[in-house]
């Protein structure tokens, strides 16, 4: 058994650092969002097409071989993308709709049109700068011969959602026309969300298209009139 030396000098204990054990580079967002917002911004300013996984790593500023690592390819890191905004983008937008729906005396086309977009506007208006970034780059896909795919699988169900409230507000209205109807309003949000600034050059300065306030107001008149207008004139035709 040991034996302890009384006269021998007690050790010092050692004292616990308030120093963080983390290197500098572990406070940084983790890898897979670093690239994640770098492949975001350069998908947005350039396309898929457009890009390299080699410019996205240099931008996240990891080793490329960690795009492999997390996302197994530059299709999987661009699915991943879309998707990290659209899942709350789908909640919120489902949310609306609801809330609509559970508190309106009357479900108009206006109300259902509002709730569907807002949700948008707002995470543009209040939400981290990449909101901007990823409407842009949703836009862009939603005019390509292959976007149509990638818009179904995120998109399709709040669309569905979206018309199951519009045709309690236009009932006995041919579920057709609400479609057709859909395909211009998604149009018309899109471009709205893009960014572009083309109507403040073409209006010399009267529209601003980063006044998302103005957009606002005027994208809800502006797709509820279209569906209503498409509505009616299927129904003086006779075909409804």
């Amino acid at each position: 058994m040991t034996q302890i030396d009384p006269k021998s000098p007690a050790k010092p204990r050692q004292r616990k650092s308030s120093r963080p054990t983390s290197s500098p580079a572990d406070i940084r967002p983790k890898a897979p969002a670093r690239l994640l917002d770098a492949a975001e911004t350069l998908f947005a300013q350039r396309g898929f097409h457009g890009v390299t996984t080699r410019q996205v790593a240099a931008a996240a500023g990891v080793d490329v071989a960690l795009i492999y690592y997390h996302f197994e390819s530059k299709s999987g890191l661009f699915d991943a993308v879309l998707e990290r905004r659209a899942r709350p983008l789908v909640a919120a937008r489902r949310e609306s709709l609801r809330d609509y729906v559970a508190g309106a005396r009357v479900v108009t086309v206006e109300g259902a049109v509002a709730a569907f977009i807002n949700p948008m506007i707002d995470f543009s208006l209040h939400g981290d700068p990449g909101w901007k970034r990823y409407f842009a780059l949703v836009a862009q896909i939603d005019n390509t011969p292959w976007g149509g795919e990638i818009i179904h699988r995120y998109f399709d169900d709040n669309v569905q959602e979206l018309i199951d409230v519009l045709q309690c507000a236009l009932p006995g209205s041919p579920k057709r026309e609400l479609y057709w109807a859909y395909n211009f309003l998604a149009g018309s949000m899109m471009l709205a969300l893009s960014g572009t600034e083309r109507v403040d050059r073409l209006s010399a300065g009267l529209c601003r298209a980063k006044d998302l306030e103005a957009v606002r107001l005027r994208l809800l008149n502006y797709c509820a009139g279209g569906f209503l207008a498409m509505v009616t004139a299927e129904r003086l035709s006779g075909r409804a």
